[in-house]
């Protein structure tokens, strides 16, 4: 997959690029609905013998468009997205830096130079993706900018249990711990990647050796708690446990989180080693026990829950 980065205008010229089927979208998440339209996207290539694209923006657009959010958390952040969608066969990906100049363009402009500007005879996405200033283009009355230039095909919204999948809802079930219900939305396991930094070494001395994630700030966890969790490190796949928290056995008036996974039956250094973790299940709330002794016994509690837990699963 090609990976092509632009922002308004861009100088890329017709003939330097190759008719493609897009999808469009943010793709926060890239969950079940999302996987619709960028599957679409990809078939209605092959039928035509053309490559597949994707067009995504980065950042946010309410980074732009709300005034006093700074900072984005994501569901996916970029490097992840981009891998998902290698995954999923896309050709070529196009990742528009969303500024206040480009939230100011016309539908007209937009698609003139987004659309028609890049080559792409036939436009995918979702019943509400709009585009323009204020979104005044959407999928019900693209027909009137697209110039008879392309196709589009609108896909209707994805649900389960009668309810939209959606990446708030998404994030709404992260925030109270449901990674098993997010998961379901999402189509896989929620993962985090990071690279595994030097803690206090407490878990050490408690039996429970843990690898501190190193964490970029745009990265979305779950609520505080304890989670039954798997690891990917080398190809290979380890069943564990992590705690998302500020350890407040041991620290007091601690605000910022961290995320230490005691990885089952594996005592190997991971100092500077990326690891990805898979969020399966939430298991408990984060906890001050009066002792170290106490914490340890809730350890050994927690560890048999989750080991039934993957055992049931398996």
């Amino acid at each position: 997959m090609r990976t092509i980065e632009l922002t308004y205008p861009h100088t890329l010229g017709l003939e330097e690029l190759p008719e493609t089927v897009c999808a469009i979208g943010f793709f926060d998440g890239i969950h079940k609905g999302h996987q619709r339209v960028i599957k679409t996207a990809v078939e209605e290539a092959g039928k035509s013998n053309i490559d597949s694209a994707v067009i995504t923006f980065h950042p946010h657009p309410s980074v732009v468009l709300k005034k006093g959010v700074q900072h984005v958390k994501y569901i996916t952040p970029m490097k992840q997205k981009q891998e998902l969608l290698k995954q999923m066969n896309v050709d070529r990906l196009y990742i528009i830096n969303f500024n206040e100049e480009l939230s100011k363009l016309s539908p007209q402009e937009f698609i003139d130079h987004f659309i028609i500007g890049l080559n792409i005879k036939h436009l995918v996405a979702g019943f509400d993706y709009s585009f323009g200033h204020k979104g005044k283009g959407n999928m019900e009355n693209i027909h009137q900018y697209s110039r008879n230039n392309f196709d589009f095909t609108t896909i209707d919204k994805v649900t389960m249990q009668d309810d939209k999948i959606s990446s708030t809802k998404i994030r709404q079930l992260l925030k109270t711990g449901k990674v098993d219900e997010a998961n379901a939305l999402l189509g896989r396991p929620l993962v985090t990647g990071g690279i595994v930094i030097r803690g206090d070494q407490r878990g050490r001395e408690l039996g429970y050796p843990t690898a501190n994630l190193g964490l970029h700030d745009d990265v979305l966890l779950p609520r505080k708690g304890v989670y039954a969790v798997k690891v990917i490190y080398k190809n290979e796949i380890y069943e564990g446990m992590a705690n998302i928290g500020t350890n407040p056995t041991f620290t007091e008036d601690r605000e910022d989180l961290s995320a230490e996974v005691n990885i089952f039956d594996y005592n190997n250094d991971l100092y500077g080693e990326e690891l990805l973790v898979e969020w399966h299940k939430y298991i408990r709330d984060e906890e001050k026990f009066d002792s170290a002794q106490a914490l340890i016994e809730e350890m050994e509690m927690d560890e048999r829950i989750i080991r039934a837990y993957f055992s049931e699963q398996s």
